[in-house]
């Protein structure tokens, strides 16, 4: 595993650390939050793509060549100074239709989706602006809530991963707020195959009657991140058109 910085850089402003950076949130994210103002290294295992995000919103990067993004400290490091905001967007979503017959489905679940948010979350109370709240925003799913009889590991994982926001947002109460996300179905490579499978009866129970899209989901982010959302913490924010209410 090796991390490879694309510029070293000394920062002077708010400094929004971006993981999952390629995906399709990760992408809306990181233009939404450069268009707020704040500097931003993007984090992602597919370094040709997020090299190409950085470029023009003049970003760090830092790309892992691996299977997971556990080494969290030495992609951190790749920064000089503390970190205003982390907003953890990587992880994985397969199907285990089967689970007993493929446990590394539920093993990779867990790894990808919720230890490697508590490894960067921990990597985070050492680099949080002093005197001053930081902020932490996960990506849970709306799968938390409902469920999916299709991906029991990715379920369990995203709700893992709910509970841990809300117990940080009490460890960390005097040093960052601390929130999830819980898209629905949005407009994604993640969710095509979702899509394919069962798109009227997954409309169908929507009430907005559509999928949503990457910058919906980056605009709660970028909130979240603003000194409006300084009193909202330990929060599971839906972001699923209705979706979560039936």
């Amino acid at each position: 595993m090796q991390w490879i910085a694309a510029t070293d850089v000394v920062w002077m402003g708010d400094l929004a650390v971006i993981t999952g950076a390629a995906g399709g949130i990760g992408t809306a994210t990181a233009k939404a939050v450069r268009s707020a103002g704040y500097d931003l290294l993007l984090i992602d295992r597919s370094g040709s793509t997020v090299a190409d995000l950085a470029r023009p919103l003049e970003a760090v990067t830092a790309t892992v060549e691996g299977s997971d993004l556990a080494d969290c400290r030495g992609a951190l490091a790749v920064v000089e100074g503390p970190v205003y905001a982390l907003v953890h967007l990587a992880g994985v979503m397969e199907p285990d239709a089967v689970l007993a017959e493929d446990p590394a489905v539920w093993q990779r679940a867990m790894t990808n989706n919720l230890d490697n948010a508590y490894a960067f979350a921990t990597a985070m109370t050492d680099r949080l602006p002093p005197g001053r709240m930081g902020r932490l925003v996960f990506a849970s799913s709306i799968a938390f809530r409902r469920g999916s009889a299709s991906h029991v590991a990715y379920s369990a994982a995203k709700a893992g991963l709910v509970g841990m926001t809300r117990a940080l947002a009490r460890r960390l109460r005097k040093k960052a707020t601390v929130n999830a996300v819980c898209p629905g179905v949005i407009m994604t490579n993640m969710s095509v195959p979702l899509i394919a499978e069962a798109k009227d009866r997954l409309l169908a129970d929507i009430p907005l009657g559509r999928f949503g899209a990457p910058e919906e989901v980056a605009g709660v982010i970028r909130f979240l991140l603003g000194w409006e959302a300084g009193f909202i913490t330990g929060q599971a924010i839906g972001v699923d058109g209705g979706q979560s209410m039936s």
